[in-house]
């Protein structure tokens, strides 16, 4: 019910043909551009906060550009980005110019969502490194969070640079950037021994950059999760993955064309093409891309334990992918019998619904569970039928007139300027949100159910959806998550990095103080202090410890009551996914350290330490 900011989207295109082949077959020399349009549109919902794109020509001759690239910001920022971009074709075009801008051979763009709370346009992807020899420009993007970025940072400071900001992005365009440098070097020392000067060193340095050895010394200092994509202004090109493959990285290759996005159904639709067509990047991976549009796989760094982000499937990418659309009808369907118990059985006098939109698949599952369960009850009953008896037929009936009450109950009304007011105001306005569907509910006889996709903060059920909700006066309110209880921050690409900002965390403290346990929230403090100075490496996670005392139940009761205010006059039930009904919905993406505290990576549980330390210093 309310959005989280998470991992942006990734969409690299190479053509491998001349542009005179795609001029022929599909009427346009702008055969990238137009892919790259579709590919970033069928990721819109992976980045609204700013877009980019970028181009490189290959056959661009000295004294014209080779580069292009093109930034804006806002929810809009991929229209933006491509209006500016055809006005410069068309003025090309109108000033009879032999060659039009953004008209290349390869292609990047990037949607982005901030998940550091660093805004503005110098953080947009791509990023530019650039230079006078095309082999040394690098143009990157990326999904990813490191969470070392001090020790990526010291890295590259002990090897004699002077970064300008810490930002990740910056970081590592830098570090890989000089690793360029040196092989481009290498190669120039190599060649001109052989006596090559002039454009043939420069063509033999371009056609034999080795990327496999460009990324094998920066790989190895990061910590995180991530995709990292470059482009040379020579025409090599590389997508990397890291080795848990905690983001999400797919591509296609065919004689014409290589695409890599983060999400399958974008290639799908941009080309047309089946889904086993689209092969997913090993983690640890890098596909890289040759001048001479030759497509090679290395594996940079071995492949670790899967630990594929849990959250893509529940709630960030597309639900049109086949498995992830699969997947969020199982998680909607193993939650239909802790439903069914929440309402005592009662279907007759228990409503079905779902808020927000992006639950709707879960609740197509939770759906066919409780059809299963009507269907297995109405087998039941009529077995108990007396055959014989005179009002058999009127009771047969009955049961087979029995069915689901399925309505539409919330619908997002309007965004409202809640921004314009303060306090009380603003929260009233914030109430109004949503809008209901009256004359369903019977007040005080029917139970309604809401699934969502996610309960994080809680801070739209308290503020909106429970006061919508109790307008309707059902007799019980049942707000079912098709995920886990979040307790813990994430550092790999989502926007979930403060303890406060969890209800379920929220929960736990209060469970403690309201027991006498409070001595636990203070001892958790000191542990998490003893282990600041100890390498990533040796860290545990001794927040589990806040979470411990208590069942998922416990913590679920105490959500609930949190949540709901004293004005809210039905009786609301929180039921959250478990987390072994999670893997069994979901059995390939096993990442799950923001339900259960298991992180993939040292430098996860050195941040959780520090969020806790953060909080207990402001808040306890």
């Amino acid at each position: 019910m309310e959005s989280i900011k998470h991992e942006c989207g990734i969409a690299i295109i190479r053509l491998r043909k001349p542009l005179g082949f795609y001029k022929e077959k599909y009427g346009t020399r702008l055969y990238g551009l137009d892919k790259l349009y579709l590919l970033m549109e069928k990721q819109h919902n992976r980045g609204q906060e700013g877009a980019g794109l970028g181009c490189v020509s290959m056959t661009a001759q000295p004294g014209e550009e080779y580069i292009y690239r093109e930034r804006a910001l806002g929810a809009q920022a991929i229209d933006d980005i491509f209006a500016q971009v055809r006005l410069q074709i068309h003025e090309a075009l109108m000033n009879g110019e032999p060659r039009t801008p953004f008209e290349g051979e390869l292609y990047m763009g990037h949607l982005r969502y901030s998940t550091t709370g660093k805004s503005g346009m110098k953080y947009v992807h791509p990023f530019l490194r650039r230079n006078n020899w095309k082999s040394r420009n690098l143009m990157l993007c990326g999904n990813f969070n490191m969470t070392n970025v001090d020790e990526i940072f010291n890295d590259i400071v002990s090897r004699g640079q002077h970064p300008r900001v810490m930002s990740d992005t910056a970081i590592l365009l830098e570090q890989l950037g000089e690793a360029l440098d040196d092989d481009n070097q290498r190669l120039h020392r190599h060649y001109r021994a052989e006596g090559l000067t002039g454009d043939p060193l420069t063509q033999h340095i371009e056609d034999n950059l080795d990327f496999a050895r460009i990324l094998a010394h920066p790989v190895t200092t990061w910590d995180g999760g991530y995709v990292i994509c470059g482009i040379t202004g020579s025409g090599d090109l590389f997508v990397l993955r890291d080795p848990h493959g905690i983001r999400p990285a797919w591509y296609y290759c065919d004689d014409e064309i290589f695409v890599a996005a983060s999400e399958r159904p974008a290639i799908q639709t941009a080309l047309n093409v089946p889904v086993d067509a689209v092969r997913e990047i090993t983690p640890g991976a890098a596909i890289i891309v040759k001048k001479n549009a030759q497509m090679l796989t290395h594996q940079v760094l071995p492949q670790l334990d899967n630990r594929r982000c849990t959250f893509e499937r529940i709630y960030f990418s597309r639900g049109t992918d086949c498995d992830i659309y699969r997947e969020r009808k199982a998680l909607g369907r193993n939650l239909a019998s802790r439903i069914l118990d929440a309402v005592d059985g009662d279907l007759e006098h228990t409503i079905f619904s779902f808020i927000p939109n992006t639950a709707e698949v879960a609740y197509l599952g939770l759906i066919e569970g409780m059809h299963e369960h009507l269907h297995q009850q109405q087998v039941r009953d009529i077995k108990l039928l007396d055959t014989a008896a005179p009002d058999y037929d009127l009771k047969l009936r009955d049961i087979l007139d029995r069915h689901l009450r399925i309505e539409k109950v919330a619908n997002k009304d309007i965004k409202l300027r809640t921004f314009i007011t303060e306090g009380n105001q603003r929260n009233d306005l914030a109430a109004h949100v949503y809008d209901v569907t009256y004359g369903q509910v019977r007040d005080g006889v029917d139970n309604l159910v809401v699934i969502d996709d996610s309960i994080v903060r809680g801070t739209t059920l308290r503020q909106s959806i429970m006061r919508i909700l109790d307008r309707l006066s059902p007799k019980r309110i049942i707000i079912a998550s098709s995920s886990p209880q979040v307790r813990y921050p994430d550092y790999y690409g989502i926007d979930m990095s403060r303890m406060a900002e969890f209800c379920a965390f929220r929960a736990a403290v209060q469970l403690l103080r309201d027991t006498h346990q409070e001595q636990i929230i203070e001892h958790v403090y000191q542990r998490c202090k003893s282990q600041q100075d100890k390498p990533k490496e040796e860290l545990q996670n001794h927040v589990a410890d806040i979470y411990a005392p208590f069942t998922e139940e416990q913590i679920s009761c105490k959500i609930a009551d949190i949540l709901t205010d004293k004005d809210i006059h039905t009786e609301v039930r929180i039921i959250y996914q478990t987390l072994d009904g999670l893997h069994k919905s979901c059995p390939e993406t096993p990442g799950d350290w923001y339900f259960s505290g298991d992180y993939p990576t040292p430098g996860g549980k050195r941040m959780l330490n520090q969020a806790y330390i953060d909080w207990y210093e402001n808040h306890s």
